[in-house]
């Protein structure tokens, strides 16, 4: 069994057929540290990071919504819920092509973009809510659309670390969206195969030793050794060279540094957006002097791109469109 396709196949999600039974609405339910709801007396108590909601039974499922952050897309897409999706923010970032179809039809609405939104329009369309990442500096912005009753429902899912805990924000989006029984479903199917797919891993003979992300002008943005990175390489039974960091954000490094950590690394994954190696070097001539570079593998994530927008980032066939040198 060969190491280079299990470090590989332990990255993919595969998606099967199994229905799995709804969950019973009392119950609590834990998506991660961070998010956690369960209904109590008819009403759904959900918290996220230092936020709380307590949303009646008249307020939900939502019917209109909006997306201030295109990762989310990835979600609605996998609900099939895009039918309720009536603005989205920064929409050249957002690779489905069903959304991009009904913003041209201007069925759904561009509203703006992370860094200006377009309030009068968030208005005007009249969103039963709004998800989004909280931004200290729009705390005004959130404030004026909750003055005209909009609900803002904040869900930080990029600081989830562990792989199955980001996706079980497919969970929280389903209950918000009358979609709990696919939001159940979608997340076992996931589960299931990602942890047949860890097990398979672990019975590699081999177990290589893994280099990712690239340089940006003279800083190596490293993931840290407890990012979902990170943690993406320690369930495929490989060795991330920062596996001994704690850290859950980027670890900045001198290619010397990576250098002289980097010379067992038989891999090298999320390499950037490049199409060839001498793209690669033109970028950084330095990185000719990486033995992956030259002799190893290097993983690129520029397999399915459509402008601007990029499905490593959206949906959870991501990792199917790694391309390798």
């Amino acid at each position: 069994m060969k190491a280079k396709i299990l470090l590989l196949i332990a990255f993919f999600t595969l998606i099967a057929c199994k229905r799995e039974p709804k969950i019973s609405s009392s119950e609590a339910v834990s998506i991660s540290n961070l998010v956690t709801y369960k209904v109590q007396n008819g009403v759904l108590q959900m918290k996220s990071g230092n936020f709380t909601y307590d949303f009646k039974q008249n307020q939900i499922p939502f019917k209109k919504i909006i997306l201030l952050n295109a990762s989310m897309a990835g979600y609605i897409s996998e609900l099939n819920a895009v039918d309720l999706l009536i603005g989205v923010s920064s929409p050249e970032y957002i690779y489905s092509e069903k959304i991009q179809s009904l913003l041209k039809d201007g069925k759904i609405q561009n509203v703006g973009s992370d860094q200006k939104y377009d309030v009068e329009k968030i208005i005007s369309l009249k969103p039963d809510a709004i998800f989004t990442n909280h931004i200290a500096s729009f705390d005004n912005t959130y404030q004026l659309l909750k003055n005209n009753g909009i609900q803002v429902v904040f869900l930080d899912e990029y600081m989830e670390q562990k792989p199955l805990e980001k996706t079980a924000y497919l969970k929280i989006f389903g209950k918000l969206l009358g979609k709990e029984e696919e939001g159940e479903t979608k997340y076992k199917e996931i589960e299931k195969n990602y942890n047949e797919l860890k097990q398979l891993a672990l019975k590699a003979k081999e177990k290589p030793t893994v280099l990712a992300n690239e340089m940006y002008g003279d800083v190596w943005y490293l993931p840290g050794g407890k990012t979902s990175v990170a943690n993406f390489i320690s369930d495929a039974n490989a060795n991330y060279v920062l596996k001994s960091n704690t850290e859950e954000k980027a670890v900045t490094m001198s290619f010397e540094e990576v250098f002289a950590t980097a010379d067992k690394v038989q891999y090298w994954v999320n390499a950037g957006n490049h199409i060839t190696k001498r793209e690669m070097l033109s970028m950084n001539p330095l990185y000719g002097e990486l033995n992956v570079f030259n002799k190893g593998k290097v993983y690129v994530i520029t397999g399915k791109e459509r402008a601007k927008a990029n499905d490593f980032f959206f949906s959870r066939a991501g990792w199917y469109v790694l391309i390798s040198f």
